[in-house]
């Protein structure tokens, strides 16, 4: 899950929903470990039950979300997008600023799905680009990275 260190109510309802139907499909939340989306998906999968993972842009675990279960500090700053991006099977993002778009060119470039709930669009020659799928809804996202993620075992 990538998405905003900052975020509105509403893009943080999403992201909790989202962590909430990641952790009822069984799949472990990987978030870069901070604050907005990242904690509020977090929040959603721990409270279902779920495993939650944060890649930590500092060196300090004490810089995680309080619903981050397994914390990875990289002291990498902006570079750990890499490890977040990589660390998963599809990709869901939400809401975001320029981290959240590097984040998914990494995993668009590696082949890695992206599944996009409220988030940036992709042009080339002013052409839309179709490599995020767009999601309508939280569950349709979790369904769709699902679904991708079962088509690249």
């Amino acid at each position: 899950m990538v998405g905003g260190s900052r975020c509105s109510p509403e893009i943080e309802a999403l992201a909790e929903e989202v962590g909430r139907e990641l952790a009822k499909a069984g799949a472990v939340v990987v978030c870069g470990g901070l604050g907005g989306v990242m904690e509020a998906a977090c929040r959603g999968a721990a409270g279902a039950g779920g495993k939650t993972i944060g890649i930590l842009p500092g060196g300090e675990p004490q810089e995680a979300n309080p619903f981050v279960q397994y914390v990875i500090p990289t002291g990498l700053g902006y570079a750990r997008n890499i490890i977040v991006a990589q660390s998963t099977q599809a990709v869901i993002a939400l809401d975001g600023s320029y981290g959240t778009l590097s984040e998914i060119a990494l995993a668009l470039h590696k082949g890695i799905p992206v599944i996009g709930l409220m988030t940036w669009q992709l042009f080339l020659d002013g052409k839309e680009d179709a490599g995020i799928i767009v999601a309508a809804s939280p569950k349709e996202a979790v369904k769709l990275a699902l679904k991708a993620a079962k088509s690249r075992e």
